[in-house]
């Protein structure tokens, strides 16, 4: 995939990228300093205060959650098409921070537990695919009344209607709030698309949790490339 297209929003700024693994997902292990960032006092690059700031590494021991700033911006994004983001329904990226303050934050796989290191300090929630998993062509944009989709293994399903999602041919696959479970990642996993969802309110953030995402991929053996965000023809 070469482009990803992006239906007109005026809150959305988005940034997307693959990542090619160097064995399968399961042959891959989260390296102990990845772990360490799964804890909201870790230190890390992007953290609470200015949100244009990628700030350098904080002293041992400080807080690096995301802002109230932050977080109410991500809501507004959400918000927008008229979703609710509350509840069951709050930001990905919500739920990290409780789980890391509560020590339910635990190892998934080497690209979940990147993303989930990257979302839990940036404030930003992300999306992660296995590629494969989806069909050509991709694209984000909100979803009309009652689309819905199943999102774990459970077969509970989430109502999208109103939210911002990615889509493949098959319809959405991903968001702010769950992944789809049709293309989550596994262990044969050797391909990932990645979308940060970020906001025009906080200008470049997401690029910079993209960026961040990527080394920490990268530094374990995965190659990564920019995706292309295109409007609609």
């Amino acid at each position: 995939m070469t482009a990803l297209t992006v239906a007109p929003h005026p809150l959305l700024e988005p940034a997307a990228f693959e990542a090619e693994l160097p064995r399968a997902l399961g042959e891959l292990a989260s390296p102990p300093e990845l772990l360490a960032l799964l804890s909201t006092r870790a230190a890390a690059p992007l953290g609470s205060g200015n949100p244009l700031e990628a700030a350098g590494p904080a002293p041992t021991g400080a807080r690096m959650a995301s802002s109230d700033a932050v977080r109410a911006a991500v809501r507004d994004l959400l918000r927008h098409g008229g979703f609710k983001p509350t509840g069951r329904s709050k930001p990905a990226s919500e739920y990290l921070i409780r789980a890391a303050d509560e020590g339910q934050l635990g190892s998934i796989n080497l690209v979940v537990d990147a993303c989930n290191a990257t979302s839990l300090h940036s404030g930003l929630p992300i999306s992660v695919i296995d590629e494969a998993r989806g069909r050509a062509p991709f694209s984000i944009a909100v979803q009309p009344d009652g689309m819905s989709y199943v999102f774990n293994a459970s077969g509970q399903t989430i109502d999208v209607g109103g939210l911002l999602c990615l889509c493949d041919a098959d319809g959405p696959c991903a968001n702010a709030v769950k992944d789809a479970q049709r293309t989550k990642t596994n262990a044969e996993t050797r391909k990932v698309l990645a979308v940060i969802w970020g906001t025009r309110t906080l200008p470049g953030r997401a690029a910079e949790v993209a960026r961040w995402y990527r080394e920490l991929l990268e530094q374990c053996g995965a190659r990564t490339n920019a995706v292309e965000l295109q409007s609609p023809a």
